[in-house]
């Protein structure tokens, strides 16, 4: 029955995802992160949550709501040189982490979860940025890191 009514949950949210522009604006709660999978870059990751059905909770995409770093696939070794740089410290931060929070977890595109990411009460958003790794992002024109350099 438990399993049941969880499934129930994630198909009323996923309907409730298929206009964007309203789900993106929905929050739905936090969790916390089971197991990191694979780190994309230094924006994007895959976890599992045990809490949550396979179809949705097994390598759920996630990406760090409020930021953009750079692209791996750059346009100039400036950017590239930098999303290396930005890689390797979430993945540094979130394998070394004794806990990972999703909050104000929203859905975003291509079947990602959009949430701010604590780890051990830490903002890994506000890491980024003071680290110089990445700026502030609100889904508009994102930056262009090859003029930064």
């Amino acid at each position: 029955m438990f399993y049941f009514h969880q499934f129930f949950i994630f198909l009323v949210w996923s309907i409730g995802s298929l206009n964007t522009s309203v789900a993106s604006e929905k929050s739905y709660g936090s969790v916390t992160v089971d197991e990191v999978t694979s780190i994309y870059d230094g924006d994007t990751f895959r976890v599992n949550i045990h809490s949550w059905p396979k179809i949705a909770g097994k390598r759920m995409p996630v990406r760090i709501n409020g930021i953009d770093t750079p692209e791996l696939r750059a346009k100039c070794q400036f950017e590239k040189d930098l999303a290396v740089k930005a890689k390797q410290f979430t993945v540094s931060m979130l394998r070394s982490a004794n806990k990972i929070e999703l909050m104000n977890i929203k859905r975003g595109k291509y079947f990602r979860i959009i949430a701010d990411v604590l780890i051990d009460r830490k903002d890994l958003a506000k890491s980024l940025i003071a680290k110089g790794l990445a700026v502030k992002y609100d889904g508009g024109t994102k930056v262009d890191w090859c003029e930064k350099d």
